[in-house]
């Protein structure tokens, strides 16, 4: 309790808790982003319920890796190397997360540039009306895949940021209920517009590229990559506003 009071008093508590709200709810508009597009494959009476869960095993994953923030540390410690560059268990696991949504993108954009294509996972053929299905435990374990890769990545940031437990907690629970706000606002303006979509399967695409590099130790700027979707989508933005205007 006393450690509590002394944060609430101090200033530099508080600059962190700031600085890392927004450094999480930058790093979670990634996995939101991917639980739009998933919930929206699903039957409409079905999708709200999937971004809940989606959502709420963010902050549940987020809080139990909290709890083991001595173990989180040492995912950081190369555990091999090849050709002189270690290897830690988190570059293997963002390096496993690239790669399924490099995939994942892929694919989606395949069936939506092809949707008559036959399926390589049934094989069987498609129509634009039913290529975009997804059944609720498909949906759930690739959401929950996501979930724990962008949730290790944002508690190894948390940690680079700050020593304090409490303000790593706080800053996780405002961030998911941010999460928890948006995320059907945002998936239903993605799905209005269907344009956004491959917006934002290209972002993803960009994204697991990202994750894949950080991966193999090239570290992107978070800032560049922000910039680029933020330009993209502020252009996507004025189509959209022109296509109404027309």
């Amino acid at each position: 309790m006393d450690q509590l009071l002394g944060l609430a008093v101090d200033p530099a508590a508080w600059a962190a808790l700031i600085t890392l709200i927004a450094m999480e709810v930058v790093l979670g508009v990634d996995n939101l982003i991917f639980i739009a597009i998933l919930s929206n494959k699903l039957p409409p009476e079905q999708r709200e319920r999937a971004r809940r869960i989606g959502i709420f095993l963010a902050l549940f994953l987020r809080l139990a890796l909290l709890s083991t923030v001595a173990f989180i540390v040492k995912l950081t410690t190369p555990v091999f190397s090849v050709f002189g560059q270690g290897f830690s268990w988190r570059d293997l696991i963002l390096i496993a997360g690239g790669l399924f949504l490099v995939w994942k993108a892929t694919r989606e954009i395949h069936q939506r540039v092809d949707p008559d294509a036959p399926d390589h996972v049934t094989g069987a053929s498609q129509t634009a009306g039913d290529a975009v299905k997804l059944n609720f435990a498909a949906a759930m374990g690739q959401i929950v895949v996501l979930d724990l890769v962008f949730s290790i990545d944002s508690i190894i940031t948390a940690v680079g940021m700050t020593q304090h437990i409490p303000i790593m907690v706080i800053a996780v629970i405002v961030t998911v209920a941010l999460m928890m706000v948006a995320a059907t606002p945002l998936a239903n303006f993605i799905n209005h517009n269907p344009t956004l979509i491959m917006l934002a399967l290209g972002f993803l695409l960009m994204i697991g590229m990202v994750l894949i590099a950080e991966g193999f130790g090239a570290h992107v700027p978070k800032g560049y990559i922000y910039t680029a979707m933020a330009f993209s989508a502020a252009v996507e933005g004025l189509n959209m506003l022109a296509r109404k205007k027309k």
